[in-house]
């Protein structure tokens, strides 16, 4: 259960901020949906833009990661940090551009290698080489 209200569409239309971000999201994704993360954040509308402003620049402009490994990168990192909604969520995106069941078997293989051996690692305290440092 959340532990605060989401907002629904008439009552962000009701706020002038919260309808704007709520009209850009629609416009940028193209969709009408409004997932529950942001009608959440819609209680804090200038935390709303500003998460928002945040996610469409790194998430949804062009850069040298393509938006699929974008996405198993979110995935990865939600895993790591126990956020259900993010896995959910971006798990569903990146099915959206083309992940394959191959493709998420072998991303879950990886994110668990990585959480034993970073336990590990981090259990054995072990240094990290001096052939790892930038120079």
């Amino acid at each position: 259960m959340a532990t605060v209200r989401l907002l629904s569409d008439e009552e962000a239309a009701a706020i002038p901020a919260v309808k704007m971000v709520f009209d850009d999201i629609r416009a940028t994704r193209q969709t009408d949906f409004i997932n529950n993360f942001w009608r959440a954040l819609a209680n804090d509308p200038a935390n709303l833009k500003r998460v928002w402003e945040t996610v469409k620049s790194v998430m949804g402009t062009p850069g040298t990661l393509d938006p699929l490994t974008r996405e198993m990168i979110y995935i990865a990192v939600s895993a790591a940090n126990a956020c259900q909604y993010c896995v959910q969520s971006h798990t569903a995106a990146a099915r959206a551009r083309g992940m394959t069941d191959a493709q998420h078997g072998e991303l879950l293989t990886i994110i668990g290698l990585a959480a034993q051996t970073n336990h590990l690692a981090l259990a054995m305290q072990v240094p990290p080489d001096p052939a790892f440092d930038v120079h």
